[in-house]
């Protein structure tokens, strides 16, 4: 069977349950092509295997042996986001919400429908996938913004801070001094015969000689200290 493009095979299925006929069954039950499933029969076994492979959705009997189900909810909460589908044999409506606000995302009742199940699976990971999506595109955004910001404040030739950076840090620096009572240097110098590099080996020599004193000065700076373009 072809894995359907709406699903990457990437996708990990980890399968939680200490029965290995309820195990058979939620594999058979997603051995469409989709996905890879992994199994684990104990709580500590699952809660290794989900820090260590990433699934992308888990799926969680709440009647495990050595734990209860709820609390290994709440500890996968603390190191992932990913959908967690609970499988209990409990049906009442206070038993729903616990499951719910232990942090899980859905859940299924025993004996288990395959049908449903496999439904169910498909809504969480596409859910999912729109919130990674979202989430990229919130990273994207924070990286555009960022350098946008740094193009607002620094001189595109030397990456010094540009002149109304240095307005702005002035300003600051002399408010910090006056209600400090601290003293405050500030030293300006101009390159002699810099238009005579200009005129003899061009425009691209001149940037280049600029760079170099930026780093230069960018080099002997203390950590407290700025360095800006205030002229170009």
């Amino acid at each position: 069977v072809q894995p359907s493009p709406e699903y990457p095979p990437a996708d990990l299925i980890l399968v939680v349950d200490d029965e290995p006929q309820i195990r058979r069954v939620v594999r058979n039950a997603l051995a469409d092509g989709r996905y890879q499933v992994a199994e684990a029969s104990t709580a500590q076994e699952g809660l290794d295997r989900a820090a260590a492979e990433r699934p992308a959705l888990i799926i969680l009997d709440l009647g495990l042996p050595d734990r209860d189900g709820l609390d290994i909810c709440h500890d996968l909460r603390a190191f992932t986001a990913v959908p967690i589908i609970v499988l209990s044999a409990r049906h009442s409506d206070r038993e729903k919400e616990s499951r719910l606000d232990a942090g899980a995302d859905d859940y299924v009742t025993k004996p288990v429908d395959l049908a449903d199940l496999a439904a169910r699976v498909r809504s969480m990971l596409r859910i999912k996938a729109l919130q990674d999506e979202v989430r990229r595109r919130e990273l994207e955004l924070e990286v555009a913004n960022a350098a946008l910001l740094q193009l607002a404040v620094s001189d595109p030739l030397t990456g010094l801070d540009n002149r109304r950076r240095v307005d702005e840090r002035l300003r600051e620096m002399c408010e910090h001094s006056t209600r400090l009572r601290e003293p405050l240097a500030l030293a300006m110098f101009d390159l002699d015969h810099f238009k005579a590099i200009n005129d003899e080996f061009g425009h691209r020599a001149g940037d280049a000689l600029l760079r170099q004193v930026a780093e230069l000065l960018r080099g002997s700076m203390r950590e407290v200290d700025h360095v800006g373009r205030y002229g170009g």
